[in-house]
């Protein structure tokens, strides 16, 4: 144990080192966050902790620990991981946003009152498929290691980061399945917090998402097509915004595992 503190300090840069301060800030933001439901906020602040890392592997000193640490295959291991989960998020934020924009477009084609059961039933058909998929991305969370005896502070921070990844993506997940971690609620219902275009847009962007209204039950009937086109324009609204968000993270994320790999070829 000495001598693995002793190497710590020889190759670790000062904790007063900017890079390191970015990281750590990063990390106390995103701690304080833990309990936040506000995804689309989580999401850059994710982004910027895996940009500040990235800069942080750039350093001679981090990559001669990297380099030395014969742990550095996990960490790859993880970042594989998070790069896979964080693309199929993508996908089904994605397949989300297209049975979105097909029941909009049905709905305005058909120019009734009332939404027809057709609409619906297909609506529906993709809600289920995305649902399943939502499931066993969830499931598959459980194939990160979470358990290590290595003392080393670039390590630490380094599974940190991969914990916050793990929480706010889960979240993302839970939220595109219409379901609110809260309140844990099995039912599908129609019932939407975002009363109005504008409405959507401020609660957006203060990270009050609610997607519940993604979720309809094929029997129900007479939905009233103006109000459920609301509804349905304000949740893609939010949709897009985690697909940009999800976006960003997925290029930080691909960033820094090539910048893992790098340090390899040294």
């Amino acid at each position: 144990m000495a001598t693995a503190n002793h190497s710590r300090s020889n190759s670790f840069p000062s904790q007063s080192h900017p890079a390191i301060e970015s990281v750590e800030d990063h990390l106390c933001r995103l701690r304080a966050d833990s309990k936040s439901i506000f995804v689309i906020s989580n999401l850059a602040s994710l982004t910027n902790l895996h940009e500040g890392i990235n800069d942080l592997i750039q350093m001679p000193s981090i990559q001669q620990t990297l380099s030395q640490g014969n742990w550095i295959n996990e960490l790859l291991e993880g970042s594989l991981k998070l790069v896979d989960l964080c693309a199929i998020s993508r996908e089904i934020v994605s397949l989300t946003k297209e049975s979105v924009q097909d029941l909009e477009s049905s709905i305005r084609r058909n120019k009734t009152k009332t939404a027809t059961s057709s609409d619906i039933g297909a609506y529906v058909a993709s809600r289920k498929q995305i649902a399943k998929m939502v499931n066993k991305s969830i499931k598959n969370l459980k194939s990160f290691n979470h358990k290590s005896t290595i003392d080393n502070e670039l390590w630490r921070m380094m599974k940190e980061a991969e914990s916050h990844d793990l929480s706010v993506l889960k979240s993302v997940l839970i939220l595109l399945s219409g379901e609110n971690e809260k309140s844990s609620k099995t039912s599908w219902s129609l019932l939407s917090k975002f009363t109005s275009t504008q409405n959507s847009r401020v609660n957006s962007e203060s990270g009050a998402e609610d997607l519940s209204s993604l979720n309809i039950q094929k029997s129900t009937k007479n939905i009233d097509s103006k109000n459920l086109l609301k509804q349905l324009k304000s949740s893609e609204m939010t949709i897009q915004e985690i697909e940009e968000g999800l976006e960003s993270l997925f290029r930080s994320l691909v960033k820094t595992r090539v910048s893992l790999l790098n340090v390899l070829s040294l």
